[in-house]
Formats: C-alpha cells, sequence, structure tokens
C-alpha cells in the first residue's frame, strides 16, 4: 500500500514511522515547506517535535504543492491528513478528487462553525471515502513503536479496511469503529477536560477531586455525543475513555499542561507559547460549549474551562464554581 501523511508535526511523523514498520508500504511524508523537509532529511530526526527518534531509512520525506500527489493517487492508496483541526478544511479541499481512502488525525470542532471533522468533510469533499484515526495515544510513544491502541472510525468499511491494513502491527494495535460521532466527540471534548484536570492536579487538590472530575467529565462527553447522535457505548472505548484518561493524567498531554501552568499563575498566552506545540483543547472549548448550549446539553466542566480560558475566572474561582454546584441524582 501507498500511505501519504500530510503534516510534519508529531503525530503526523510519528504515524509515518508507524506505518513503515509494516511490510509492504511505500510511506510518503509531507512536510509543510521546504525548510521543513530539508530538516528532516539531513537530521534524519524530526529535531523539533521528537528529538531524538531516528526517522525510519524508507520513509520518502516531500514538500510542494499536492496537487501533483493527488493527480498521480490510484484507488489503492490511503491519505492521512495531519494537520491541526485549522488545517483541516483547505486540506481536504485540496484532496477532493482522490479515488481512494482518506482519513485525519485532529481532534476538535472547527473553531467558526463547529463542526466536527466528518461533517467539515461532508461540506467540502462530500465524495471523498473518509474517516478518522483516534484513540488513546501520544505521539511520542508511537514514535518510539510502544504499545499503542486505536480507533478506525468510519461509515465505510473500505476505510475502516484501509486504516487496519495501513497500521495494525505488533505494536500498534488498529480496532474499526462505524460510530464516527462517538469517536470525533471523544477526541475533541477530552482535550478540554484535560485542562480542567491538569488544573486540579496543579492546585494540588488531590486524586479523590482527579477521579471525580474525570468520572463526570466522561458523562458530559457522553451527554454531548448523545445528542449528536453518538452511540453511548462508543464512550466505554477507546476513543471515549481511554483518550479522556490518558489525556487527562498523562506527561506527555499538552492540554493538561495548559491546566497545570494556568494553575501557577501563567497567563493562557504565556501557558501556550511555552509548550512549543498545538493545545487543541484552548482552540476548541469555546466550540465545544457553544455546541452543547446549541442543543440544551449540560456541561458545566466545559463551561468552567472557557470562562477560565476567557479570564472571566481564575483558577480556584472556577473550581469553586464546580464544587459549588448544587446536589442531584449521579446520571449521564
Amino acid at each position: 500500500m501507498r500511505i501519504t501523511v500530510i503534516g510534519a508535526g508529531a503525530w503526523g511523523t510519528a504515524i509515518a514511522m508507524a506505518a513503515c514498520r509494516i511490510p509492504g508500504h511505500a510511506v510518503r511524508l509531507h512536510a509543510r515547506d521546504e525548510a521543513q523537509a530539508v530538516a528532516l532529511r539531513d537530521q534524519g530526526q524530526n529535531g523539533r517535535y521528537l528529538p531524538g527518534v531516528d526517522l525510519p531509512s524508507g520513509l520518502n520525506i516531500l514538500s510542494g504543492p499536492l496537487a501533483p500527489l493527488v493527480a498521480q493517487a490510484q484507488a489503492q492508496d490511503l491519505f492521512i491528513v495531519a494537520t491541526p483541526m485549522s488545517g483541516l478544511r483547505a486540506t481536504l479541499q485540496a484532496l477532493h478528487a482522490v479515488p481512494g481512502p482518506v482519513a485525519w488525525l485532529c481532534k476538535g470542532f472547527e473553531s467558526g462553525s463547529g463542526l466536527m471533522p466528518h461533517e467539515v468533510q461532508a461540506q467540502v469533499a462530500p465524495h471523498l471515502q473518509a474517516g478518522a484515526l483516534s484513540g488513546p495515544s501520544f505521539a511520542l510513544e508511537v514514535a518510539r513503536s510502544q504499545p499503542t491502541a486505536l480507533v478506525a472510525a468510519s461509515p465505510h468499511a473500505t476505510v475502516r479496511d484501509a486504516l487496519v491494513q495501513a497500521f495494525h502491527g505488533s505494536a500498534l494495535r488498529v480496532y474499526a469503529n462505524e460510530d464516527i460521532v462517538g469517536v470525533e466527540v471523544g477526541g475533541a471534548v477530552k482535550n478540554v477536560l484535560a485542562i480542567a484536570t491538569g488544573l486540579c492536579d496543579g492546585l494540588d487538590l488531590g486524586l479523590n477531586a482527579r477521579a471525580a472530575l474525570i468520572t463526570r467529565g466522561l458523562a458530559e462527553m457522553t451527554r454531548l455525543g448523545l445528542a449528536l447522535g453518538a452511540k453511548a457505548e462508543t464512550f466505554m472505548g477507546l476513543s471515549g475513555l481511554g483518550d479522556l484518561v490518558l489525556t487527562a493524567t498523562g506527561d506527555l498531554s499538552r492540554n493538561r499542561k495548559v491546566g497545570l501552568l494556568l494553575a501557577q499563575g501563567l497567563s493562557l498566552a504565556q501557558a501556550v507559547a511555552s509548550l512549543g506545540h498545538v493545545a487543541e483543547g484552548v482552540y476548541s472549548a469555546r466550540t465545544v460549549w457553544q455546541r452543547a448550549q446549541s442543543l440544551g446539553v449540560d456541561m458545566p466542566i466545559t463551561e468552567a474551562v472557557v470562562a477560565l480560558l476567557d479570564g472571566r475566572l481564575q483558577a480556584r474561582e472556577a473550581v469553586q464554581v464546580l464544587m459549588g454546584r448544587g446536589p442531584r441524582g449521579e446520571s449521564v
């Protein structure tokens, strides 16, 4: 199989490396510009995002316009979009004529439109056979070939099968799921909840508080997903509970790190600048909240995170808002 990964950030590079480990694949990694491509070739590493991890010798690094790649594409080729959510729309527009399967790695709701990735695709490239590759995964661990499990989500069996064929191996396991709505809601909302959990840990509120926050966050995520047409069982799987636990507790989580830094008194601008990577939860929190409001879905943790990011609440005030909620029964 010929696999083209568009976007040479941490996750794009890591997933291209994973594909190289499967015998029989020809893997291309498309960098944003020629200078980045030259650096990757010369260093033999992605020094900015994955320092110390050598790129496979068989990885073909490209740059330049996407049009020639699209023109050469065949039905059995797989294209992976590894841009941030903000770059998905333009990239899918460029890939609209690809005859084979396309999948994206980004997680979130599009700023402005409030759309999930599959909804963006339906607008700009409705004829694509497309889906998402998601689940609990840090790019560095995938690059190091540490055990990881992902979900291939699409309404199209051809896309699910292509993703399994492309990436399922001894270290990376890929499980198919038709519920793309549930998988994408889980991938988006867990980033927002991870900011809240980082805030909790940064204020040293304890493990009891962390467990409560994750559990009620899962209920929040599920409520939104059900309102959007997802299946409840999806949120108990890899792209729901699994991704939430990883992102909310893992030291490699950028979104959790934002919460930790805000708890230390840094401004949002300072926290984001210190990361050197994109923390999608910062950009999607407001959009998640607006989508929930439009559906009449109660998401108090998300609401508090948005107020914190907007500067309307300080760190301890956000916690007080959540703890000050009235008593109620436990339910989704």
